[in-house]
């Protein structure tokens, strides 16, 4: 695809497609920009899953220290923070698929470094940083393009869920295929193949997407001031703020059982067996509930059923408070994993409040704020598991998680979109709205 491709084109033809009674995922692939965009997320998290195993193998043979191994998958999560902070005004200062393809070739060029054979184990932890540090500009730059290759419409949201479905079943296979993998080659053969996945997707990207000028008007300010500006933008909005929490606290309780899979499989006598299946199936309910919320259902059904789902998704977690055991411990946590079909209509309502020039640090502030918060409620759940047992820690969370998402509902309730923003709330019903 040239320079010039036809991006103003592709944005209302898809709009007017989202007009239409919903019928699943199949029209996104009608959209060619979108078919690149999802072609580069698949090699993207390729690569990062295949990194993140490499490199956990490759420092725990280097230093034989279990702690520095682990650390390694922490730093995956920490710098998120820092990037999200620090770096969101890049998502909106510059050309989307310029921002893209750079973040990309960051990334190869960490993923080159860290294959060498002379690259010290200091150095294989700060470029593990630097990727972390990347990413959500990454992800929110490429989620603001995705209201212009999409609209922000009900193709939008279809869009997202598709990507994130992605994610949830990259997540399940390539730490299995990974673990292959290492038996075929060495860990730095490894990090060669996550360049290759980097570089197809910044080549992916370039030729499949169309040049866009950057949706930003702070070119003046320095970059920190402008992402921090943007930050506060969206939490000094009460609704927006509220909108926000709602996608950050579901996924910080939700994490609890995964992080303490295997402390509770000890407990049962379920061994490493059990510790997967525990690991999947939340995952296996996620991508269950997206899926048939994506492609069986109204956008207006999926408006109507956003509030009540993230009132009570956590619910099923209660049930560890009768020691479930490995029968009924996966379907308490596949009827968790189910009730994120939530996001789909939040998504919907979040962008439709954003103003334009907001939307790539504000989607870039939501990605980093979602990776730092899970990596938070991981070390809540740990920390709690030291005093209190395993299965009391997942009902505690259960019971936590459902207060604070009662209260975000009741704030959303009560707040209206965004005065003087234009279609800000679509899809809400009267009752969200206020109207």
């Amino acid at each position: 695809m040239s320079d010039d491709a036809p991006a103003v084109p592709t944005a209302v033809q898809a709009a007017g497609t989202a007009a239409r009674p919903s019928r699943g995922y199949r029209p996104l692939f009608a959209v060619p920009e979108f078919r690149f965009v999802f072609a580069a997320h698949a090699f993207s998290l390729l690569g990062v899953v295949i990194s993140e195993i490499a490199l956990t193998v490759l420092v725990y043979d280097l230093t034989r220290s279990p702690l520095l191994s682990a650390l390694t998958f922490a730093l995956g999560m920490l710098p998120y923070v820092v990037g999200g902070a620090l770096l969101s005004g890049v998502a909106d200062r510059f050309p989307p698929r310029l921002v893209l393809v750079t973040c990309d070739l960051v990334c190869a060029c960490c993923a080159a470094l860290m294959a060498l054979p002379a690259t010290p184990v200091a150095l294989l932890l700060a470029l593990r940083c630097v990727i972390s540090a990347v990413s959500p500009v990454f992800s929110g730059t490429r989620m603001a393009t995705l209201t212009d290759i999409l609209g922000d419409g009900d193709l939008f949201v279809l869009g997202r869920s598709l990507l994130r479905v992605l994610s949830q079943s990259a997540v399940m296979v390539g730490f299995g295929l990974g673990g292959i993998l290492l038996t075929l080659v060495p860990p730095r053969g490894a990090l060669c193949i996550t360049l290759g996945t980097f570089l197809s997707s910044a080549l992916l990207l370039r030729l499949g997407t169309g040049e866009r000028p950057a949706r930003g008007t702070g070119q003046g300010a320095a970059l920190l001031r402008y992402s921090l500006s943007g930050a506060r933008e969206v939490f000094a909005h009460r609704r927006l703020r509220a909108l926000l929490l709602l996608l950050w606290v579901p996924p910080m309780f939700e994490v609890a059982p995964e992080a303490l899979a295997t402390a509770y499989s000890d407990g049962i006598g379920a061994g490493t067996a059990g510790v997967g299946l525990l690991m999947c199936s939340m995952p296996i309910g996620t991508i269950a509930g997206e899926v048939y919320a994506g492609s069986r259902l109204s956008p207006g059904a999926r408006a109507a059923i956003t509030l009540p789902l993230a009132s009570v998704l956590l619910l099923p977690l209660l049930g560890f408070a009768l020691d479930p055991g490995l029968v009924w411990a996966p379907v308490l946590l596949a009827l968790t994993g189910l009730g994120s079909a939530y996001t789909l209509g939040l998504d919907r309502w979040f962008v439709d409040e954003l103003p334009d020039g907001l939307r790539g640090r504000a989607m870039t502030v939501h990605t980093a704020g979602l990776m730092t918060i899970q990596g938070v409620g991981m070390a809540l759940a740990g920390a709690a598991a030291e005093f209190v047992p395993v299965s009391r820690v997942v009902m505690g969370a259960g019971v936590l998680g459902t207060l604070c998402c009662l209260l975000l509902v009741l704030e959303i309730r009560r707040t209206r979109p965004v005065p003087g923003k234009s279609g800000a709330g679509a899809g809400l019903p009267t009752d969200v709205t206020g109207r």
